[in-house]
């Protein structure tokens, strides 16, 4: 991101998360999961199946360990 007029600090509504293309103040921003800017709906778009697959991936790989879980009683 680059860096704005306020001492250094980088403004989460400069550029896109995806590309780092920077903003324009006169177009549209395109929102995901809270403070993630994207410069078009194709790099959110993007993003979006990045995630998807990233969760099913973490998804797929904790259902092949086996963690046990349960209530832990303290004597």
């Amino acid at each position: 991101m680059l860096p704005y007029a306020g001492g250094g600090k980088t403004h989460f509504l400069e550029a896109c998360t995806l590309c780092s293309k920077p903003l324009a103040h006169n177009n549209d921003i395109f929102m995901y999961r809270g403070n993630n800017p994207f410069c078009s709906q194709e790099c959110r778009q993007e993003q979006i199946e990045i995630d998807e697959a990233r969760e099913k991936r973490w998804k797929k790989s904790g259902t092949k360990s086996s963690v046990r879980t349960g209530t832990l009683v303290a004597a």
